[in-house]
């Protein structure tokens, strides 16, 4: 049985290689399913706008491309820091704490609107920097403005964050797939409609597929607030009297903020090779573009799976069970490998057709063939550590990521990345390599991280001041 050790206790360090039961995985499974639906529905509305844009031009991809690049190099700091509440709620749905489910929900709707402000300041200033990083002259100017439409989509990005985060704790999964989906029949119209001009709407070009983009968004909060009314309401209906207090707020950063800066290196180093390549010629970057595009897909796979990993970890520690918060991570651990290694299968054997999908000039679909079976490789790392971080930010352990993601990626990754293509000659492909090693840094640390955090005592987390309590095994 769990216990409640004293302050001055030595806590004794427990196996966490303890083999999931049936009921474990089938818990996972179910959980993990709709999670990875919904995180593929909202990749798919920026494969969808990338599929409707590339058949324009391979400038117009990449202008998208640059577009997109900014756009989530700089919202996923946001983004990160509200997902970096998973604990907080998944851990006081655990405890059957509705007031703290409650508080985490308003006030994670507070620094959502809150974050819009300077977020939107970053964002403006893009064709200077753009201009600044040698973008290609003739797609900056594009960019610039996707990513001025796109800035009236944020409070509804922000905001959709944090009323999925609250429901997919509480294992309400329905109305958020229905939200997306619904999200995703919107954002094609609006591309159909705008982009080329139909049913007597104007021809918009790029500048459609942001303004279909920015609906997509808006429309993701306004539709669970609806779908999940039953679950949401009572919790929105009256405002919390603690709501305001400082204290817990900056509790709340202090948790979410390293998992923004955690996805903001992620995203960045990635981001960063896209740049390297736009340096090198529109082609090369549009060929990118289709392999990470291909890449950021299926790693909603694992990405699904770490998310309900950190949903059913924090439920255990939550209710006092750590033996079952520790099963629930091998659980996840073992389909995160399953998903990636048949990912990585797909994209060894067919390269090429996948990359006919998206652009139609034989030069790009020529170099993408040669990077998608790279981007295969770096899924089975990809998934390893998307699931060993969710696991820790199960429990509130969200800065050992932020960590391995500035030793994997900015120690190893890139400067590996730089050397081989700069130095060896060997391109694009180089910087694809650097990007598998960081991968692999990555993973490491954090599976390293898992192991020692897991073995140890686990502590629910409360930000009002409430003394925690410390599981042992």
């Amino acid at each position: 049985m769990p216990r409640q050790m004293p302050s001055h206790a030595s806590p004794t360090r427990a196996p966490v290689l303890v083999w999931p039961t049936t009921a474990d995985m089938r818990a996972l499974i179910q959980l993990a399913l709709p999670v990875m639906a919904v995180e593929m529905g909202m990749m798919s509305m920026h494969v969808v706008d990338t599929l409707f844009v590339g058949h324009l031009s391979a400038t117009a991809l990449a202008a998208v491309s640059l577009a997109l690049i900014y756009y989530f190099t700089v919202v996923v700091v946001g983004m990160g820091t509200l997902v970096g509440f998973d604990a907080l709620v998944s851990q006081a749905v655990g405890a059957h704490d509705q007031p703290s489910v409650r508080r985490a929900l308003q006030r994670g709707l507070v620094l959502a609107a809150a974050l819009c402000v300077p977020l939107a300041l970053v964002l403006w200033p893009t064709e200077p920097i753009m201009r600044a990083l040698h973008q290609p002259a003739e797609i900056v100017p594009v960019a610039a403005r996707i990513v001025h439409i796109s800035i009236l989509g944020l409070p509804g990005a922000l905001a959709f964050v944090v009323l999925r985060q609250t429901l997919q704790a509480m294992e309400r999964l329905r109305p958020i797939l229905l939200a997306v989906l619904y999200a995703n029949v919107l954002n094609a119209a609006c591309n159909w409609l705008l982009i080329t001009g139909h049913l007597g709407a104007p021809a918009l070009g790029v500048n459609g597929s942001a303004i279909a983009s920015v609906i997509g968004r808006t429309s993701l909060p306004l539709l669970l607030l609806w779908m999940g009314r039953d679950v949401l309401m009572p919790l929105l209906r009256e405002r919390d009297p603690r709501l305001f207090d400082l204290a817990p707020l900056v509790r709340m950063l202090r948790i979410g903020a390293p998992v923004g800066v955690q996805y903001l290196l992620e995203v960045g180093v990635f981001n960063a090779v896209a740049l390297l390549m736009g340096m090198q010629a529109t082609s090369t970057l549009a060929a990118h573009q289709v392999a990470i595009n291909l890449a950021s897909f299926t790693f909603m796979m694992p990405l699904g799976i770490g998310a309900a990993a950190a949903v059913l970890v924090g439920q255990a520690i939550g209710r006092g069970d750590a033996s079952a918060a520790r099963r629930a991570a091998i659980a996840a651990l073992i389909a995160g490998m399953v998903a990636s290694t048949l990912t990585t299968i797909i994209f060894l054997a067919v390269p090429r057709l996948l990359a006919s999908a998206y652009v139609s000039e034989p030069g790009v679909i020529a170099l993408a063939a040669t990077l998608i079976p790279l981007a295969g490789v770096f899924q089975l790392f990809d998934g390893l550590q998307a699931v060993a971080g969710g696991a820790l930010r199960g429990a509130a352990d969200t800065r050992a990521a932020m960590v391995a993601n500035i030793l994997g990626f900015w120690a190893v990754g890139l400067p590996l990345g730089l050397w081989l293509a700069f130095r060896v000659d060997l391109g694009p492909a180089g910087l694809w390599w650097g990007l598998v090693a960081g991968l692999a840094a990555v993973s490491v640390v954090l599976l390293a991280r898992l192991h020692w955090r897991f073995g140890g005592p686990l502590t629910r987390v409360h930000v009002d001041g409430i003394p925690a309590t410390t599981l042992g095994a």
